[in-house]
């Protein structure tokens, strides 16, 4: 009678770490609607994934959460903050293609507005040499 409460409670335990684990690897987003005003607040949330395109020029990085999963469009804004693995802000020439980072995202509307990119590896370091030359010619 006793193995049988001990494998009842420890098959218990067992699929409730699994719940757990489950819960906290979903992505979630927490949306209210206030409804004097009607406004609607989306809470920030975050996802793992990598850069897969980012254009200077542009408004948007697209971003892919797995392999297997199409890249999405992230829009970026002017307070949009990049992050080095140290916790220290970079410029977004530090953004790569294929660079695997977090981003913190908001959904207004039915856009999905990046806050924050912590970027996994440490941004390349480019050493710019520059050598001259003089010619000098004798009388």
């Amino acid at each position: 009678m006793k193995q049988t409460r001990l494998m009842k409670i420890l098959a218990v335990c067992v699929l409730s770490a699994a719940a757990l684990g489950l819960a906290l690897a979903q992505e979630t987003t927490t949306t209210t609607v206030d409804p004097v005003t009607g406004t609607t607040t989306t809470a920030t949330t975050s996802t793992v994934g990598t850069i897969t395109a980012y254009t200077p020029d542009s408004d948007y990085i697209m971003f892919r959460t797995a392999p297997e999963v199409a890249p999405v469009r992230y829009y970026y804004t002017p307070e949009t903050t990049i992050l080095d693995p140290g916790g220290r802000t970079v410029t977004w020439s530090a953004v790569r293609p294929d660079m695997p980072a977090t981003v913190y995202y908001t959904n207004v509307g039915d856009r999905v507005v990046v806050r924050k990119i912590v970027l996994s590896q440490p941004a390349p370091v480019y050493k710019h040499e520059e050598t001259t030359t003089t010619t000098t010619t004798k009388p």
